[in-house]
């Protein structure tokens, strides 16, 4: 009853009800209508596996959107390119969330590792809220287009905890943000756990990965490293380890705060969409796309 053929409209990536006690807790990602419970595992997602629900159309020519009188976003401007709507799906409301879980005090200082375009969407709110942000990649042209934004950045190495120290008076960003998630290199060992895996019939492998997984969590030891006394550490990349070692004795004796989890895009709208439809472009949502292909050639993109 909410929307008619014909309107324009952005499909958030999470499956949620609207009606439910965590929905009204503005917790779609953990819809209880939604929710695998079988998988023991949130809200269901599109086109993803079924550990969340093996809803078909994260990206596909057609979808059927359950609960789509919640669910859609309807878009009133009809001029505006595909492209200026689109990241209200999934990363820029994952960054806005990010960013806001990162509690960086008035004037603080920001550190993004990754500048993915989640990663890039977050360097940019922090600056559109006021923070000092620096950006943390190995890829040059990454780095430079999160300096044409006003962000300052570091390539990726073993000294990166202690160049952002050394940018911080000694003493660490207020809060770090990791949008790396699932590593593609950075931890040897992690590397050779993940082989052996790969080697195993796909049933025991999956059975592996449910008890003993690990990540390769480069990015995530740099955050606990680099964030200062008291700081906070804001995960929005994506991990799937069971069994990854973290360094609670350094955590609990630095006091950090962890926020993390899955965006809950509904949540965010009413913040984003006013600055979405800003005709400044003050997030520079304009300057993210570096390639256009049709659906079909998306295989060969990835």
């Amino acid at each position: 009853t909410g929307i008619k053929p014909g309107d324009r409209v952005v499909i958030p990536f999470n499956v949620a009800c609207g009606q439910c006690f965590m929905c009204g807790l503005g917790l779609q990602s953990q819809c209880e209508t939604t929710q695998n419970r079988d998988q023991g595992m949130g809200a269901s997602l599109f086109g993803y596996t079924e550990l969340y629900g093996s809803v078909p159309g994260g990206q596909a020519e057609y979808l059927r959107v359950p609960y789509a009188d919640y669910g859609p976003i309807k878009v009133l401007n009809t001029d505006a390119p595909d492209e200026r709507y689109l990241f209200l799906s999934d990363i820029l409301p994952t960054a806005w969330q990010a960013v806001d879980y990162a509690n960086v005090p008035g004037g603080g200082t920001l550190a993004v590792l990754g500048l993915g375009p989640v990663g890039q969407f977050c360097a940019r709110i922090g600056r559109h809220l006021g923070y000092r942000v620096i950006g943390v990649d190995g890829v040059h042209e990454r780095r430079a287009m999160a300096e044409r934004h006003g962000i300052a950045t570091l390539g990726w190495g073993g000294q990166c905890a202690e160049d952002l120290r050394a940018m911080t008076g000694g003493r660490g960003p207020d809060a770090v943000i990791d949008a790396v998630g699932m590593e593609a290199h950075g931890s040897p060992g992690a590397a050779t756990a993940q082989a052996a895996v790969g080697l195993l019939p796909p049933p025991l492998a999956r059975a592996a990965m449910k008890t003993a997984g690990l990540d390769r969590l480069a990015a995530l030891h740099t955050a606990i490293d680099a964030v200062r006394r008291g700081g906070t550490i804001s995960i929005s990349g994506v991990s799937g380890g069971q069994a990854d070692p973290m360094p609670l004795m350094t955590m609990f004796d630095k006091q950090i705060q962890l926020r993390m989890g899955q965006c809950n895009v509904k949540h965010w709208i009413g913040d984003l969409l006013p600055l979405v439809e800003d005709s400044a472009d003050p997030l520079g949502i304009d300057d993210l796309v570096t390639h256009r292909a049709p659906l079909a050639e998306a295989p060969g993109m990835y």
